[in-house]
């Protein structure tokens, strides 16, 4: 199936797209972390966002489409999870025609939804182990004690006031996509609070409901 996963910054995009690539063998496709890579690898592209995203702001739209075009073709348009894009109006009307174009519409935008209280904590309390990259949450899913410290970080764009910014921006630019798909006929909403577990079970029984339909 081709499914968007949509929501604001740290409603678990990410988390339930890594369930969804285990259970129905889709591909992740994350232009956060093509991103984060990019950046981590001092690429001509990372360089360029690299500022943007300490700010908060979003990336210039011709880096992040640059992204999923290419991630997307190497998938043969087929069999992915699309988390982080698209972001705005434009991004979403270039990826309908994009997709269009090579016969292969989406098949349903899930958008994650949770308060903007729960989103602050989740982010604010987020670490990153910077050699494996993993995440953690210092409430929820604390480092292993045998993790050196100096090695969990805080990601700069994960700071409370950050964090806020990024919400903001999102409410302005990111939510008429919502919008969009709604108005299509193509969008979900589903709670995004509550055990990972119980929030993909909802996801599931949506689109087990759409796959019926194909």
């Amino acid at each position: 199936m081709r499914i968007v996963l949509f929501g604001p910054p740290g409603v678990g995009k990410g988390s339930q797209a890594s369930f969804l690539v285990d259970r129905c063998g889709a591909t992740h496709v994350s232009t956060g972390i093509i991103l984060r890579t990019a950046i981590r690898e001092g690429t001509e592209i990372g360089k360029a966002a690299e500022q943007m995203v300490r700010e908060g702001k979003l990336v210039a739209d011709r880096i992040v489409r640059k992204m999923a075009e290419d991630a997307i073709t190497d998938l043969g348009y087929d069999h992915f999870v699309l988390d982080g894009y698209p972001r705005t109006i434009p991004q979403a009307e270039w990826l309908t025609c994009f997709l269009a174009e090579n016969e292969a519409p989406l098949h349903r935008v899930i958008s994650l939804v949770a308060a903007e209280e729960v989103i602050v904590d989740r982010l604010s309390k987020r670490r990153v182990d910077k050699l494996t990259r993993k995440n953690y949450h210092l409430d929820f899913k604390p480092p292993p004690p045998d993790i050196p410290a100096e090695r969990i970080i805080q990601r700069s764009d994960d700071r409370p006031e950050v964090v806020l910014r990024r919400l903001k921006q999102y409410q302005k630019d990111t939510s008429p996509v919502q919008e969009y798909y709604r108005n299509r006929g193509m969008l979900t909403e589903i709670d995004g609070v509550g055990p990972f577990e119980e929030v993909h079970s909802r996801i599931c029984e949506v689109l087990e409901e759409r796959r019926a339909m194909l």
